[in-house]
């Protein structure tokens, strides 16, 4: 079974004064005031081990001798003689005072000690007025502790608004607020000079014998402080000593070595340069208009064949024959030359080429159309006879890069021309031929031969007929005329009538005159065709033979290669800061790398 802890309940009632108190002042009729008179710390003070702070007994009040506030007690203590009334204020030792102003709560002390009526009445008059100001609780609390940082005992933060002006110090200046915020004793304070006095600041020093605490621990954590710097920095010399050693390892050791290298060890390299271009031939139809004709005199029309040209050079065909020609292989596996440049004893085909690309480098500059080689070698010499070889097999490469393609124009004209004559032959022996056959050498003459003797026969035949005509149309003609008149009319038709059978009909094996004719007439329409064609073929051969002569490269030196007096390789301020350069990348990558790995790691 539980028990309920039950609290005591009190009530504080408020009651509104009209009369004035023995001192002579009006209390506020709207502000209630509670007094609380406890014991004094004396008392406090003789509390036994055994005693706990908060029994107390039936009859203790908390106020001690002190008569409780409202009582009858109390009430005879004010209507009394002053001095009694003094006495016993004299013998209160603290006292409570919660009263309202502004809305806010405060709680006033009172220090022990001989008051006066007069005094306390003047005391009362001066709060009073100080209430009616109207100051806030935020007003009043700062007033209370600029008061204790002052060392002033006050009953109320009346009270302490009252001593500070009377001590001439105004709790509400921005001075005074700011004095606050110091933490050390020996800080110095502002005070106001007395009313009616020029209101000019003064330092105040406090002087303390023993440093405070808040001294003490600043000088514990500027301690603290000092040994994290000094082990701050201590670790950073260690790791600026551990970077430089790494540097040094991986970066300086490298770059001193191959400093050495290009200074000292390396072999010295000599190249050659020259320079050459690929040009068109061109011809004055080309250049007439078109676009052949607009791009005919710029590099775009060469692009190609320098882009071929270059590609030959730099091919493993150029190297055998160079290797060939002038000893490519011998040369670079030497004993003169240093152990990292030189090719070993019977190098393969692979190694060599590795050298080779090295040695010789060529660069196609677009816009100009222009061919720039380098050839390296270990002596001037060489290099330079190295380059000749090289411009001689470009010269060889540009011929053979149109060589198929002029031969092919040249050769489908070659052989379209011969046909062509060739049918034109038959064609002319047809028709001699026939001729030899027939007989017949021009059948339009042989024709018109023919009907001239027609023509001329019909005549002779009208002239018989009108003769005979004549002879009938006497009574008695002559018989021997007349009979002869009519045979030779006779003798005449049939001659007419042969003459025009021979020019349609055949005999005696022999094809007609028309027949000969058209036969004679195909061959030469047949011949004139193919002499016709014959004409187009010789045309064609020599469009054939201008195109292929326009289609001719040519190479042209522009730079003719030199052989050099001083060596060009190795170029060893360059190369050696190249070294170091790439050390540092190198070490740089390996560096971050290692740093996100352990980052990771850790993580």
């Amino acid at each position: 079974m539980t028990t309920k802890v039950k609290a005591q309940k009190f009530r504080v009632r408020r009651k509104a004064r009209s009369t004035k108190n023995a001192q002579g002042v009006a209390a506020s009729a709207s502000t209630p005031k509670v007094e609380k008179i406890v014991k004094p710390a004396a008392n406090q003070a003789t509390l036994g081990p055994d005693d706990k702070l908060f029994d107390t007994d039936a009859s203790a009040d908390g106020f001690g001798d002190a008569p409780f506030p409202g009582s009858a007690a109390a009430a005879a203590a004010a209507s009394g003689p002053a001095g009694k009334g003094a006495s016993k204020r004299g013998k209160v030792a603290r006292s409570l005072d919660l009263s309202t102003a502004d809305g806010d709560t405060t709680q006033d002390t009172a220090v022990q000690g001989e008051v006066t009526p007069a005094d306390e009445a003047a005391i009362d008059a001066e709060i009073d007025a100080i209430r009616r100001e109207g100051l806030t609780g935020r007003q009043l609390r700062l007033a209370r502790r600029v008061a204790q940082k002052h060392g002033l005992a006050v009953t109320s933060d009346f009270d302490a608004v009252r001593l500070l002006r009377k001590k001439g110090i105004d709790p509400f200046q921005r001075s005074t607020v700011l004095d606050l915020v110091t933490t050390e004793g020996k800080a110095p304070s502002r005070e106001l000079a007395p009313t009616g006095e020029a209101k000019l600041p003064k330092t105040v020093d406090n002087k303390s014998t023993l440093p405070s605490k808040d001294i003490l621990e600043r000088l514990t954590r500027d301690g603290e402080i000092s040994q994290i710097q000094q082990d701050i920095a201590q670790r950073r010399r260690r790791k600026m000593l551990l970077l430089a050693a790494r540097l040094a390892v991986f970066v300086g050791i490298p770059t001193i070595l191959a400093g050495i290298y290009f200074y000292t060890i390396a072999t010295p390299m000599y190249a050659t340069q020259s320079a050459f271009i690929i040009q068109q031939s061109e011809s004055p139809s080309a250049a007439g208009g078109g676009l052949g004709g607009l791009l005919s005199g710029t590099s775009l029309a060469t692009s190609q064949d320098s882009i071929a040209v270059q590609d030959y050079l730099t091919s493993r065909d150029a190297m055998l024959r160079l290797d060939a020609d002038a000893g490519f292989k011998d040369h670079f596996s030497s004993d003169a030359i240093d152990p990292l440049q030189r090719l070993p004893k019977n190098p393969t085909n692979e190694q060599a080429y590795k050298v080779f690309l090295d040695r010789v480098t060529i660069g196609y500059d677009p816009t100009e159309g222009l061919l720039r080689m380098e050839v390296v070698a270990a002596d001037p010499e060489t290099s330079q006879e190295f380059s000749d070889h090289l411009i001689k097999y470009a010269e060889e490469q540009v011929d053979q890069l149109t060589q198929r393609l002029r031969e092919d124009q040249m050769k489908g004209a070659r052989e379209s021309l011969e046909d062509t004559e060739a049918k034109m032959l038959a064609a002319q022996e047809k028709i001699v031929q026939l001729q030899e056959q027939l007989g017949i050498i021009s059948p339009d003459a042989e024709t018109s031969s023919i009907m001239a003797q027609v023509s001329t026969f019909e005549t002779q035949l009208q002239q018989k007929k009108l003769q005979l005509q004549q002879l009938l149309d006497n009574d008695r003609p002559n018989q021997a005329r007349v009979e002869g008149t009519q045979g030779d009319i006779r003798r005449l038709e049939t001659l007419i009538a042969s003459l025009r059978a021979q020019l349609t009909q055949a005999n005696e094996g022999a094809d007609s005159l028309a027949r000969i004719t058209a036969e004679l007439r195909m061959a030469e329409v047949d011949l004139a065709t193919r002499q016709a064609m014959a004409s187009a073929a010789i045309q064609a051969l020599e469009a054939a033979r201008v195109e292929a002569n326009r289609q001719v490269r040519y190479l042209s030196l522009s730079s003719r290669p030199v052989a050099p007096d001083e060596p060009t390789y190795p170029r060893k301020f360059e190369n050696t800061l190249l070294a170091m350069l790439i050390f540092s990348g190198i070490y740089l990558i390996a560096s971050l790398t290692a740093a996100v790995l352990r980052e990771q790691v850790s993580a």
